[in-house]
């Protein structure tokens, strides 16, 4: 039998980096939202022939209920998923983006593989990360339309679909990184065995942004390269 020297200690593999898009990589708050906001409840509206009041409760309610207004539409209302999203998402990326400058500095600095885990659609997505110059360190990129489990749509916070992920990524057991804005679906995943850092300011408080399903949390994802030593396993 081998003996392993005494002192030395067993390697862990490196991280895998699972990214959240809006509001992690970028700041979709600063006028994308408001565009995808806005073609959501018209889209309600004309497809479900409701106000626009109405479809703008819709649209929120859904969105909370089921962390995606899509799932909502689909379930309730037989929306075809793929024309809503084409619809929703149907505008130049570029003219209202707004990120921090470093994150590809930040990609190729941060060790482990990076993967992109977004709820949203993927010509959105690619073109989200292809003006942000992220698109050459990303190992794989996860849209909401492989958010699937058995044939059906699961995005996040669906904790058998972040099951799928893990094993599909075939990512050791604590390797996994979930890095996101959102508190429901990171306590997802850290249920399924992610370990998590929470993105942004989220000045309000509270207690759910204390608890153990939170391992780390930071203003920006830049400074990830000097504070993932304080992230919990």
């Amino acid at each position: 039998m081998r003996v392993r020297p005494a002192g030395s200690r067993t390697r862990r593999p490196p991280p895998v980096w699972f990214f959240d898009l809006d509001n992690t990589l970028h700041d979709a708050s600063h006028a994308i939202f408001r565009a995808i906001d806005t073609r959501m409840t018209s889209y309600v509206e004309r497809h479900l022939a409701v106000d626009r009041a109405e479809a703008d409760r819709l649209r929120r309610h859904y969105w909370l209920r089921y962390g995606a207004t899509l799932l909502g539409l689909v379930r309730h209302h037989g929306v075809d998923p793929h024309h809503f999203l084409h619809e929703t998402h149907d505008f130049e990326v570029a003219d209202l983006l707004r990120a921090e400058r470093g994150l590809v500095r930040l990609f190729a600095r941060l060790p482990g593989r990076k993967v992109l885990l977004t709820n949203a659609p993927a010509r959105y997505a690619d073109a989200v990360v292809r003006a942000l110059a992220l698109h050459r360190h990303l190992g794989a990129n996860y849209t909401i339309e492989t958010m699937r489990v058995h044939g059906t749509l699961r995005p996040k916070p669906s904790r058998s679909m972040l099951r799928h992920m893990l094993a599909r990524e075939r990512v050791p057991r604590g390797s996994a990184v979930l890095v996101e804005d959102s508190v429901v679906n990171l306590r997802a995943a850290r249920a399924v065995g992610f370990r998590t850092v929470l993105v942004g300011r989220h000045d309000r408080g509270g207690r759910h942004l204390r608890g153990s399903h939170i391992g780390l949390r930071v203003h920006s994802v830049l400074e990830l390269p000097r504070a993932r030593a304080r992230l919990r396993r």
